[in-house]
């Protein structure tokens, strides 16, 4: 969230380099100020039997680029205007690409905040236009960073700080995303609003209150295909740093699937243990996720968890299965290498939920049917990753995943195979 940065500590100190772009002064009091940004990234794929030799793809390798360009123009402390220029870029991928993939050339930000509440321990902002958001831990609301084009929202939102208390109130239109040059199509109403809150109790609990309000024309899932209205409300219990850590949230969600009514739950545990003044600070976690599937075919009503804009790599860098219809059983660790080296190390076991409902795409867009099969297993995901932080600029990241196909993907797949994925990402960064 490159928005989220401040560079105002440099107006007092002798820039240098590259700290002039960070902070550049337009008027001889400083109340005028500008600061510039972009990045480059560049990432190579290679996907060996995706989705399990369905898609008789075999080797499927390419290459995915991402530029963007900011511009930070602050007036005074109340006032400010934020654009970002985005363009993602895929080339290679045989079955071509996906709306995470490419997006030649976008406006990915272009907003106005204004500072109307701002004293010691309280602000009150509204923000106006196109926006980036992220909540949470990403399960119901996400900017995705992890695919090539990250999402965006455009309408209001209004947000409350007092340091240990957080609460953002929004509206949103979410555009249909087009490969070209500045064709995104706006949705020209809202269908998406709600509520985030947080409150920061430092060395015990923290906690985030939430409600999330969607409307679509055409949601797809194996029950039908219809218009959706949906509410969530949910929380989550959480706590980061040394010692014992852990995050654990639940939601449930209502409302309209057609002439149907929806019913459905999610719930997750993630626990584990920092060793943070030990040598290379290992980290071992263990995630238990539920979360609901259809209970009966073709009955009207729907009782499948719909993630919204989740976390793309939420089970893993780059899973194959999504947070719809699954019970999973997550371990995994992390070091601290030397030379700025963090490697992490998953194994994840999945299960569907219900076996009235099939399998769902990272996305949560649907991508197997499962009524017909009474398996239950999935597969089995094998994860490592390796992260090189050379500094705050130039980043490096590699990753290789093994999925052994389960009794559900073998009963419905007549030739199934496992699939086998590397990544490789290179990020520039100023």
């Amino acid at each position: 969230m490159r928005f989220e940065e401040d560079y105002r500590n440099l107006a007092d100190s002798a820039r240098r380099g590259y700290e002039r772009l960070k902070y550049m002064p337009l008027a001889s009091d400083d109340k005028i100020w500008l600061s510039l940004g972009g990045e480059a990234r560049a990432e190579y794929v290679d996907f060996n039997n995706e989705d399990w030799g369905r898609l008789q793809l075999g080797n499927n390798n390419f290459l995915l680029q991402r530029y963007n360009l900011h511009a930070d123009l602050h007036f005074g402390e109340r006032f400010r205007l934020f654009t970002q220029l985005r363009s993602a870029l895929q080339h290679g991928r045989k079955n071509g690409s996906r709306q995470i993939d490419e997006d030649q050339l976008n406006v990915q930000n272009l907003f106005i905040d204004w500072t109307i509440l701002e004293r010691i321990n309280r602000s009150l902002l509204i923000r106006i236009g196109r926006q980036e958001l992220d909540y949470g831990s990403g399960r119901l609301i996400s900017v995705g960073e992890g695919p090539n084009a990250r999402r965006y929202f455009t309408g209001a939102k209004i947000a409350y700080n007092s340091g240990k208390v957080k609460l953002e109130t929004f509206a949103m239109m979410a555009d249909t995303i087009k490969a070209g040059v500045f064709d995104n199509k706006p949705s020209k109403q809202i269908n998406l609003w709600g509520a985030y809150g947080k409150i920061i109790m430092p060395r015990q609990a923290n906690i985030d209150l939430y409600y999330i309000g969607i409307f679509r024309d055409r949601s797809m899932f194996e029950e039908d295909v219809a218009k959706e209205t949906r509410h969530s409300i949910g929380t989550r219990i959480w706590k980061y740093g040394g010692g014992f850590i852990y995050n654990l949230e639940g939601a449930y969600q209502f409302g309209s699937f057609g002439k149907g009514k929806i019913s459905a739950w999610t719930a997750s545990v993630d626990i584990g243990y920092l060793f943070e003044d030990s040598y290379l600070k290992p980290s071992i976690n263990l995630r238990n996720d539920y979360i609901s599937g259809d209970k009966k075919a073709g009955d009207g009503n729907l009782q499948t968890f719909n993630p919204i804009y989740p976390k793309g790599g939420y089970f893993g860098f780059s899973p194959q299965i999504g947070p719809v219809n699954l019970i999973d059983i997550h371990p995994y660790a992390t070091l601290d290498l030397p030379a700025n080296l963090k490697l992490q190390v998953d194994l994840v076991f999945n299960w569907r939920q219900s076996l009235q409902d099939g399998v769902y795409r990272p996305s949560g867009s649907f991508n197997l049917a499962g009524s017909m099969s009474r398996k239950r297993y999935i597969g089995t995901a094998y994860l490592a990753n390796l992260t090189w932080a050379a500094n705050k600029q130039l980043s490096l990241v590699s990753g290789i995943q093994y999925f052994k196909t389960g009794a559900f993907i073998e009963d419905i797949i007549t030739t199934p195979k496992n699939g086998i994925f590397f990544n490789s990402r290179i990020a520039l960064k100023f």
